[in-house]
């Protein structure tokens, strides 16, 4: 019987050391944010990037350099590419806009309508670049 309760446990210990090994680490916290709260979840960041994404038609590597000790990995602290500057004065821009004249997104007026705020996609429609008629 002893025989049987080492293998089972054996068994057992195997396999959560194995399944361990496909679950997601501890999310390391964003470093270098300079318009984002430092405090952002990293379920917010990963949303607010995938916003830029959409409404830029792009991938993370349009504004993120690649890792220099791992080039198939991103670098998302790094500031090498002039296109993270770029996107953080338009997070800068949109913000100065819509304080000043539309009302933060989500809100709703007094009979419960959406009320209209800029973002990234108002201007870029899924493009890289703005486009004008």
């Amino acid at each position: 019987m002893t025989y049987k309760k080492t293998i089972t446990l054996s068994v057992l210990l195997s396999t959560v050391v194995m399944l361990s090994a496909f679950m997601p680490q501890a999310d390391e916290k964003p470093t270098n944010l300079k318009v984002l709260p430092k405090n952002i979840s990293h379920d917010q960041l990963k949303e607010v990037m995938e916003g830029f994404k959409t409404a830029l038609g792009v991938k993370c590597n349009f504004c993120h350099a690649a890792r220099k000790d791992d080039p198939k990995k991103l670098d998302f602290a790094s500031d090498e590419k002039h296109e993270k500057e770029i996107a953080r004065n338009m997070m800068r821009m949109t913000m100065k806009i819509n304080k000043k004249y539309f009302h933060p997104i989500g809100s709703t007026d007094k009979d419960g309508k959406a009320l209209i705020a800029i973002s990234c996609i108002t201007c870029h429609n899924g493009k890289e670049h703005p486009q004008t008629k």
